[in-house]
C-alpha cells in the first residue's frame, strides 16, 4: 500500500500554492528532474526564475555561496532593497555575517545541548497522548503534532506557557500566509503594501514584534538572562550587536519555523503509519530503528518546499547559463523523492541507510540550527505513540496546507485503537 499518490498531470505550475494545495506536484517534479532538470520557471507576479530539481546538482550548489547568495531574500516572492532589509534574518545573510550570528546559537541548538530536554520531551509526549488517545477519532496534526513542538517552543525559547497557543497561532499566519484557514490576510489574495517591512509580508509579523520588545523588557527587569534570545542580543567577536529589527525578525523565525516544521514532520509521520501498518510493527520492535526512522519521517515530510537563491555571477550548467542577478530555487521537495537517490521514494522506510535526504538544507552553512531538536522531538513523540496503540487508521481524507513554500497536512483524521 503506498503511503500517498500525487495526482498532478506532470505539468503544474510550480508559482502557483493551488498546485500545491493537494500536496507537492511530484510528477511534476519527476518530469523535470528527467527532462529539464535546470527549469526557467515563468512567474506572473515576479521575476522569473529557475528551478533545480536532482538532489545531486542542489547538493553541489548548496555550497556554493560564492555563486548563490541567500541575501537576496530566500522566498520566491521579490522584494525591493529596503523591504530586504527589514524582513531579513540570519537565513537571509551570506557567511561570514551568517556565520558570525550562527556562532552565537550553535552551542544552544548542539546535539549535545539538545539531548539534555530529551526526558522534557518524552513527559510533554507522554501528557499529549494520554490525553487525546481516548477520544478514539480525531485530528492527529491538531491535537499531537501541533502540541509538542508548540511546548517545547517554551522551554527553550523561555516564553510563559500562557502565550504559547497565540504565539503559534501568529507564527501560524506567518509561515502559512497563503492559505486561509491560518490568515485573512490571504498573500496572493489581497493588497499587503501595508505590511511589507514585516516578515513574510504579514500584520502578524506587527503583532509579534510588539510581543518580543515587550518580552525583552519583562526579562530584563527580572535580571534573566537564560535562553537563545539572551544570547542572540550578544555583541560577535568584532563587537557587532543586532539591530532591534533584525532581532525581532530572529523572534518571528523562531516561533514560526522553530514550530511548523516539526508540526508538519510528526503528521506526515502519523499520515504513513495510517496507510503502512508495518510501520506501527517496526516501531514497536524498536532497537536499531530509532537510529534511522526520524530522518526518513522527515524526508517523507520535508516541510520546506525550497529556498531561493540568488546568482552573484554567471554560472554554468547543464548547457544553460544561470545569468548575474537571476533567482534560482532549490526545491529539496523534488531533491527528497530522486529515484537515481532513494530506492522507491513514494513508501517509507524506516530503516533507510544511507538517507542522504535534504530537509535540513544539509550540506552548505544554513543546515538548520534545529535538527538535532527536530530529530528528537520527531523520535521521541513516535516512541510513545507507537507504545500506546494496536492500530491506527485514517478517518476521512487529509488536508494539505495551500502553499509551495510550506508543505504540511494541515487536516489528518485518524481513529486509533488502544494497546
Amino acid at each position: 500500500m503506498t503511503v500517498w499518490t500525487p495526482t498532478d498531470d506532470g505539468h503544474a505550475d510550480l508559482t502557483s500554492h493551488d498546485a500545491f494545495a493537494g500536496g507537492a506536484p511530484h510528477n511534476t517534479f519527476a518530469r523535470l528532474r528527467r527532462e529539464d532538470p535546470l527549469h526557467w520557471t515563468e512567474y506572473a507576479d515576479g521575476q522569473d526564475f529557475w528551478s533545480v530539481t536532482r538532489h545531486a546538482d542542489i547538493a553541489e550548489m548548496n555550497k556554493n555561496t560564492a555563486v548563490f547568495s541567500s541575501a537576496r531574500g530566500i522566498r520566491m516572492e521579490d522584494q525591493s532593497y529596503e523591504e530586504y532589509l527589514a524582513r531579513r534574518t540570519f537565513q537571509e545573510t551570506d557567511p561570514p555575517e551568517h556565520s558570525q550570528t550562527r556562532m552565537k546559537l550553535m552551542k544552544a541548538f548542539s546535539r549535545t545541548t539538545m539531548a539534555q530536554y530529551e526526558d522534557d520531551i518524552r513527559a510533554i509526549c507522554v501528557d499529549i497522548l494520554d490525553e487525546v488517545l481516548d477520544k478514539g477519532t480525531f485530528d492527529a496534526t491538531k491535537e499531537i503534532a501541533r502540541q509538542l513542538p508548540m511546548r517545547m517552543l517554551g522551554r527553550i525559547v523561555g516564553l510563559p506557557d500562557a502565550d504559547l497557543p497565540w504565539l503559534v497561532e501568529k507564527g501560524d499566519a506567518l509561515i502559512a500566509n497563503t492559505d486561509p484557514d491560518f490568515t485573512t490576510h490571504v498573500l496572493d489574495k489581497l493588497d499587503t503594501d501595508e505590511y511589507r517591512m514585516m516578515p513574510f509580508n504579514s500584520p502578524a509579523g506587527a503583532e509579534l514584534y510588539l510581543y518580543a520588545k515587550d518580552l525583552m523588557e519583562q526579562k530584563e527587569k527580572a535580571g534573566d538572562t537564560s535562553g537563545v534570545l539572551h544570547m542572540i542580543l550578544q555583541p560577535s567577536k568584532d563587537g557587532s550587536v543586532i539591530s532591534d529589527t533584525e532581532f525581532r525578525n530572529f523572534f518571528c523565525l523562531v516561533v514560526a519555523a522553530g514550530n511548523d516544521t516539526t508540526r508538519y514532520s510528526i503528521a506526515a509521520g502519523i499520515q504513513a503509519m495510517c496507510h503502512q501498518p508495518e510501520l506501527l510493527e517496526q516501531m514497536q520492535a524498536g532497537g536499531d530503528i530509532w537510529e534511522t526512522a526520524p530522518d526518513e519521517i522527515i524526508r517523507w515530510a520535508t516541510p520546506a518546499l525550497y529556498f531561493r537563491r540568488t546568482a552573484l555571477r554567471d554560472h554554468e550548467m547543464h548547457g544553460k547559463t544561470i545569468r548575474a542577478g537571476d533567482k534560482v530555487l532549490y526545491w529539496w521537495s523534488s531533491a527528497n523523492r530522486d529515484e537515481t537517490v532513494f530506492d522507491d521514494p513514494f513508501r517509507v522506510d524506516l530503516y533507510r541507510n544511507p538517507n542522504r535526504h535534504l530537509s535540513f538544507g544539509q550540506g552548505g552553512p544554513h543546515v538548520c540550527l534545529g535538527m538535532w531538536l527536530a530529530r528528537l522531538e520527531v523520535k521521541v513523540l513516535f516512541q510513545e505513540l507507537a507504545k500506546r496503540l494496536s492500530s491506527i487508521e485514517p478517518a476521512g481524507p487529509h488536508k494539505f496546507l495551500r502553499s509551495n513554500f510550506v508543505g504540511g497536512i494541515k487536516e489528518l483524521p485518524v481513529t486509533v485503537r488502544r494497546a
